[in-house]
Formats: structure tokens, sequence, C-alpha cells
């Protein structure tokens, strides 16, 4: 039916306008953003065809008010103020254009990584985040960084090559994870990457910057014809405190500049320069996520960030500023739709990786990950950081490990020695924890340290706590080897890193085509994520346009790639 709208005088306590037709005339409210023209046959009023054009983001929508109520187009053209009476006008509600997910997130930063996606799969340590899955993300226009953490050097080396075997000229990186009580394995990674053209670094739980970290920063660092600095190797630093995204977003320090000048390994230009560079490219703020985390709110955290990285840029007059981007928490449409309705330049996930077929971690840990819940997570001693107390956010259900790492920590802090710990702990270690007797233990410590770092066992040779320290650390480590290799008499054992992002992402793929472990890919999941987060961007755009369309259903479920596609 065509409606004939007269144009008059609008009154401006009621907001209403006389609508008729060739049967009748009827008025009615309206909070209009202007006025639809178009073809009023194509309109639809059916709830079920309106929401399904909500999730069609190849398709811009209108909404318009008729005398039978709301109906949507998805064609016509706005009239904002009308300037003769125009018969064929209908009062507009609410209109979206049509919105892809690769337009979400901050475009330069696509632009810059050559990216067709602002989205991030995180470094998981030990190879989780596999070959595979950076292959995947990579061919996917997406950026993972390989999970270099806890390997050895070698492992690492054979990754680089297969990777680039696999990716030619597309962009991934490599993590460079803070090593305090292993300086030279810190090094040697750096090397590792200088030796073959690593450009691409996520530089994470680092607390304070270190002499590799600034090498590794200047290494290739120049000027363009136009005289701007060029940085060859790029550092995403992923933060979660104030003090140390100031220290990244801050030129290299002086001090360490110089000491890198002492030792020959940075040139005076090269010193010169660095001190109109920050040291990081991007900050990847972390939330509440799994591993290394202060479980900090991200509604607080990164408002701060961003407002730190303005000043920061100012201050220093950066030609371009640092990128901010989120992780930690995001395992649904929503979620991921919040981070960047914040003004996130880009995404990154962790958790939810974990549980997909490219993660280098057992199907027994995949299990366990999808019948996760949100508040099955704990916070336990970490392994590498061991006798500083920092603390890892690990799986709580299905295993011990958190209740034992506690142990280890606590006797660790109220003895000197193995020795003054009283005997039935040590038996229980013994018997439970280690499964062998201490010394036994010991000697498997020391040929772990003697490949990867030989002055622990020196120190620990004069000190019997660092002894203790070790053999502890060496439990700590081994339960997530144990976790990922799926050691059945271990599972109790097993230190699984996680977040509440996975027990989010299990409620909301409950019931649907992902809830089976075997249909988790990678990309899969960040295809759903990315095209679920632009629907509810879209529809938060349209609901805050009127209140008529408040009751529209943002809720996305996954949808399989062969569907997902027809609607990118």
């Amino acid at each position: 039916m065509l409606f004939q709208v007269i144009i008059g005088q609008m009154n401006p306590l009621n907001d209403t306008i006389a609508l008729t037709n060739a049967a009748s005339t009827k008025t009615f409210g309206l909070h209009s953003h202007g006025w639809w023209k178009g073809d009023s046959s194509h309109l639809a009023t059916d709830p079920a065809i309106i929401s399904h054009a909500c999730r069609d983001l190849s398709r811009p929508v209108f909404f318009v008010e008729t005398p039978q109520g709301l109906a949507m187009g998805h064609s016509g053209q706005i009239i904002m103020e009308p300037t003769s009476l125009q018969p064929d006008l209908l009062p507009l509600l609410g209109y979206a254009p049509a919105f892809h997910p690769h337009q979400l997130g901050d475009a330069e930063f696509r632009d810059q990584y050559h990216l067709d996606y602002a989205y991030m799969a995180g470094a998981m340590a030990n190879g989780i985040t596999s070959v595979k899955m950076v292959v995947a993300m990579a061919e996917a226009g997406m950026l993972s960084f390989f999970g270099a953490a806890g390997l050895t050097l070698d492992r690492v080396e054979q990754a680089i090559k297969q990777i680039k075997g696999h990716l030619g000229s597309r962009t991934f990186g490599m993590n460079l994870i803070h090593s305090p009580t292993t300086p030279d394995l810190e090094r040697s990674t750096v090397d590792c990457y200088l030796k073959h053209g690593i450009t691409l670094i996520s530089a994470s739980a680092f607390m304070d910057l270190t002499p590799n970290l600034v090498w590794y920063r200047l290494q290739g660092i120049s000027t363009d014809p136009q005289g701007n600095v060029v940085c060859k190797n790029r550092i995403f630093a992923k933060i979660s405190r104030e003090e140390v995204a100031r220290r990244f977003l801050s030129p290299p320090p002086e001090k360490i500049v110089q000491q890198l000048r002492n030792d020959g390994r940075v040139n005076h230009h090269q010193a010169q320069l660095a001190q109109r560079i920050p040291m990081c490219d991007a900050l990847t703020v972390e939330a509440d996520s799994g591993g290394h985390t202060d479980n900090r709110p991200t509604l607080a955290l990164f408002p701060t960030m961003r407002t730190l990285c303005d000043r920061m840029a100012e201050k220093y007059r950066y030609p371009t500023i640092p990128k901010i981007g989120l992780a930690g928490g995001i395992g649904t449409p929503q979620a991921a739709a919040a981070a960047f309705a914040m003004g996130a330049a880009f995404i990154l996930t962790g958790s939810v990786n974990q549980g997909c077929i490219e993660a280098g971690t057992s199907e027994t840990v995949r299990k366990m990950l999808a019948a996760t819940r949100q508040a099955d997570m704990v916070m336990a001693p970490s392994a590498d950081m061991f006798e500083m107390g920092v603390k890892v956010q690990v799986l709580k259900r299905g295993t011990m490990f958190p209740q034992r790492a506690q142990k280890l920590y606590d006797l660790y802090t109220r003895y000197d020695s193995w020795e003054e710990i009283p005997d039935n702990d040590r038996a229980l270690l013994e018997r439970d924890f280690f499964k062998a007797p201490y010394d036994v233990t010991w000697d498997a410590t020391m040929q772990f340290f003697a490949e990867r770092d030989p002055r622990q066992i020196e120190r620990a040779q004069k000190d019997p706590r660092h002894k203790m320290a070790l053999v502890f650390r060496s439990y700590l480590g081994q339960s997530s080897i144990w976790a990922i290799t799926g050691v059945p008499e271990r599972q109790m054992d097993y230190q699984i890193w996680c977040g509440p992002a996975m027990g989010a992402f299990n409620e909301w793929v409950g019931g649907t085509f992902l809830e089976p472990i075997e249909a988790r890919k990678v990309t899969v999941v960040a295809h759903n994520l990315l095209y679920g987060a632009a629907v509810a961007l879209r529809l938060w755009q349209l609901q805050s346009q009127n209140n008529r369309l408040s009751s529209l259903d943002g809720s996305f479920a996954p949808l399989p790639m062969e569907i997902l596609t027809q609607k990118l």
C-alpha cells in the first residue's frame, strides 16, 4: 500500500504529523531523524524478517514509521528537511549502512601490517600458539604471534623456518617473554630473531625494559628520504600496568642505549635516532586474561592507557602515535564489540584459541577447556618468575595444579633448604608431586638448566634455597608440558593457562555447531567473533537512534563458514 504524507507545520509539543491514505487518516507520534523516500511496497514488517535483515551486514537498513507500525527496507533516500509537499515520504526512525567486519578497528593499523582484519591471536607459550595456528591466521588476513616462550632455541628456529616456508611475505610475529632469571636466554632469543629477519615481536611479561629488548628495537633503525625515523624492528608490548606502559611509550632509556654503545652493539647514529622513537609500535592492553595477568578490569584499564598514550605522544612529539589494542576477556561478539567501541585499534584473543584444533596442546586439554565456566579460574605461582611471587591465571576445574603450585611456593617462602622442610611434607612432594626422590628430581633439573642456563646450576650448588627453587620450578614448568602432551597419569598436575573468556565463549557457542571441540577452528572462531561484533555494533547504533528500535534483538549465534562467507 502506498501512503501519502502531508507535510505541514510540526507541533513541537507532541512531535506528531498527519499521515493519510485513501481509506483513513491516522495521526501517530515519532522521534524521527528525517524522512525516507522509496518504494514502500518493499518495506517489511515481519519481526523475523527484520531480525534477519539486521544481521545481513552487506546491505543498509532503513527503519520507518507507517500507519501499521514499524517497517524496514534496504533501500531508499533520506531527506532531512523537505522543502515542498512530497506525498511519498515516511518518517525515518533509524538508519545503518552496510558494515563489513574488516571495517572494525583502526584502518591505518590494518594497512601498516597488511591485514584484512584488526584481529590477533596472542602468543601462548610452549608452542600452544603453534605453527599451524600462525599460518591459518595469516592466510585469513589476521595476525598471530608464535608461542616461543618455554621452547628451546632449536624449536624456535625450526618454527620460524616452517612458518616462513608456508607464508612467504605474509605478516606474522614471534613472542619474546621477559626472562629476569635467565637473561642469557633472552639474549639468545633476540639473536635468533635478528638472524632470521624477524621484524615483529610481542614483548610479554616485561616489568621493565632490558638491554636485549632495546638492542632488538634499534637494529636496522634509519631515516627515509624525508628525514622520518624508520624502525625496521617493531614491538607490540603486552602490558597491564601504567608504569610499564609509560616505559614502552617513552624513547629507549639513555642509560641502556649508552650501555649498548659501550658494548659496540649500537653506533652513534642509532643512539641519536633512538631519542625520536617510542620503544613500541603498539600496546596490547591486557585485562583479565589467562597466564600472566594482573586481573585488571577492562573498563578502568583501557581508557587510562589510551589517555596515557596520547599524552606521551604529545610529550615526545611522535609523528606516529602507537596503536592501542585490547586483550583479556574477549570470548563473545559483545566483548569484541565493546573493545572496538572503546576505541581499540585491534583485539587480541588467547584463551579461546587454546581450545581450537590448531592449538599445540592435547585433546584432553581441549575437552577440559570446552567444559570450562567463567568461575573455573584461579591464580597460581608461575614457573618463570617463581621466586618473585608472580602468579598466572590457570584452570582449576579438573586439575590440582593450583593447590600444588601454591604449596610449593608456601614451602619456599618458609624454609631455606629442602632439608629444613618437615619430613611429612617432603614425603608428600616426592610421592605426589615429583613422583621420584628429591635427588633424582634434582639430577633431571640440572640436565634441563645445563642446556639453557648453566649459571643457575653454579648458583644452586652454593645456595641450597636456590637449588630448592629450581626443583620446584621444574615441577611447575613440566606441568604445562604434561598438559600439552596429554600425559594421562599426570592430568591432576596439568597447568592450563586460561581466563574467563573461555567460559563466556562456551556459554555463547552452547547448542551450536561450535560446541564440539572438533569444529573449533581458530579462523572460524575469529570470523564469528568479528562478524558478531559488527552485528552488535550495528544494532547498538540503531537502538540508540530511537526508542522504537530498542527492542531489536542484538544476539548473534555462530555460523559455519560456508554460510558466513556468503554474508561477508
